[in-house]
């Protein structure tokens, strides 16, 4: 492995790295649009596609499904497929998601497009990790992965306000024509100038470590995603399909990790934790990440439903700071490179915690200046958590654990999202019960508003307790010093 990887960083000065960053970044950017930018667009197609809330939640659902479950098989995919293999089929499968979704006449032809796309995106994600871990050197790799940290965190974000935009002046499925030539740009791209950047070890295929992926983190995605659905889509905890699917998840996932550490060739290697700033890193990445969807599904609910502003509106409040923070990530990234992750993530996370605790305060006459304000304050303080604790973690790991290291790292960002929102909706709905018991009038609409509003504040402090559990793990965040990394430097300089 260590031969494969001098020869990778010989090769580093022939790597046409702008193409390939480009070609990356670009689809990914628009792969990880798409995974939000029909949230919008979800009440309006219940009635052009004459189906209910239920059903409708399952574009989103199902996409999150397919990244949950292929996202973990990454790591094993890219030691047995070439980078070139890999970044065409991921791209063939987005562009015909794509392309179907544009046409789509019913909801079950659009069902299987957002699948074919969530397949496409699932492959790309840890692709482009790697691919950053390989092409550029350890001291310039925080820069780089600012960059990635723009494209998932910005995309996802900038997903409601974009489509949102069309929605006004276009039907739906210019969401999906306006996507298309970016992809086929990316294609063409990444064909020109990606070299086979990895090196093929082709692992034995373990297929009951598959199946027990697929059950696992399929299981727990799905539990939470039907617990958390919106209004009387959510199945609530007590429902046995939830109980019975996480139950499910939780024991296959326990029987999983008890194989990998057994096996000589793991599907999902996860020795990986045994370097602690690497399993810092990912505890704080998926605190970061349960924090930010959970507080991106919130507050447009809230704009909307509580401060009674149009989709687009909402869209546009959360649109300053999530270009910022777009933006700022790969300053942060620099600024990694320089002064390491301690000082950043701490104050990052000091930010978060105090705009979570403003927002905990929130009521309909809140101005919304005021939120635009807190929001932006909120995505700065994200972008100084994100970056410096993923690249910090990736850079403490061996060259044999990159594809290993990014399958965990992805797995669990799209596994956080799903628990996130699902936790933060039923805090939500359980505050605006417990508040409608209390009162005389449940059924006024002073109280209802006061309900909501009630649970959305809770839901804020769930998003404040994380915060704070953030904070005191970043006091045990070291930087990894590129000099005494075990058996990874020699190949580096």
């Amino acid at each position: 492995m260590k031969g494969g990887s001098v020869q990778n960083q010989e090769e580093t000065k022939q790597y046409k790295v702008f193409p390939i960053l480009f070609a990356m970044l670009l689809s990914g950017f628009i792969g990880l649009f798409g995974e939000t930018a029909l949230n919008v667009a979800l009440t309006p197609l219940m009635g052009l596609l004459e189906v209910g809330p239920t059903t409708i939640q399952w574009l989103t659902t199902g996409y999150l499904l397919v990244l949950g479950i292929l996202v973990p098989v990454s790591g094993m995919l890219l030691q047995w497929f070439t980078t070139r293999q890999l970044f065409t089929t991921s791209l063939i499968f987005s562009i015909a998601g794509t392309f179907v979704a544009a046409l789509a006449p019913s909801f079950e032809i659009l069902l299987v497009a957002r699948v074919l796309q969530a397949v496409g995106t699932a492959l790309l994600l840890p692709l482009m990790f790697n691919t950053i871990l390989v092409i550029f050197p350890i001291e310039k790799r925080g820069a780089a992965m600012g960059l990635i940290g723009l494209v998932i965190m910005f995309a996802p974000a900038s997903g409601p306000s974009i489509s949102g935009l069309i929605l006004a002046n276009l039907s739906w499925h210019w969401i999906f024509w306006i996507s298309l030539p970016f992809f086929v740009i990316s294609l063409i791209c990444g064909l020109l100038f990606l070299p086979n950047i990895s090196t093929l070890t082709k692992p034995k295929i373990d297929v009951l470590s598959i199946v027990l992926s697929t059950l696992g983190f399929g299981g727990i995605v799905y539990g939470f995603s039907s617990a958390g659905g919106h209004g009387d889509t959510g199945g609530g905890w007590t429902s046995p399909v939830v109980v019975i699917t996480l139950v499910i998840g939780v024991l296959s996932l326990l029987i999983f990790s008890i194989r990998q550490l057994k096996m000589k060739q793991p599907m999902m290697d996860l020795r990986a934790f045994k370097y602690p700033m690497f399993t810092i890193g990912l505890i704080l990445i998926f605190i970061c990440m349960m924090m930010m969807l959970s507080s991106m599904l919130i507050l447009p609910m809230f704009l909307q439903q509580g401060m009674a502003v149009t989709a687009l509106t909402a869209g546009l409040v959360l649109l300053p700071g999530s270009l910022l923070n777009g933006f700022l990530s790969p300053v942060m990234g620099r600024l990694f490179d320089k002064f390491g992750p301690k000082w950043l993530v701490r104050i990052g996370l000091a930010v978060v915690a105090v705009v979570l605790f403003m927002y905990s305060t929130i009521t309909a006459t809140t101005a919304l200046g005021t939120i635009i304000t807190l929001h932006v304050f909120m995505m700065v303080g994200i972008s100084m958590i994100m970056m410096p604790a993923q690249t910090n973690g990736l850079n403490q790991l061996p060259p044999a654990y990159y594809p290993h290291g990014t399958a965990i790292m992805n797995t669990l960002q799209q596994v956080s999202g799903a628990i996130g929102t699902a936790v933060a909706v039923s805090i939500l709905s359980a505050g605006q019960t417990r508040f409608l018991s209390g009162v005389a009038n449940p059924e006024s609409p002073e109280n209802q508003l006061a309900g909501f509003t009630s649970g959305v504040q809770n839901a804020f402090v769930f998003a404040l307790v994380l915060a704070l559990i953030g904070l005191v793990i970043s006091f045990f965040i070291k930087r990894v010093k590129v000099g005494n990394q075990q058996g990874q430097q020699g190949p580096m300089h």
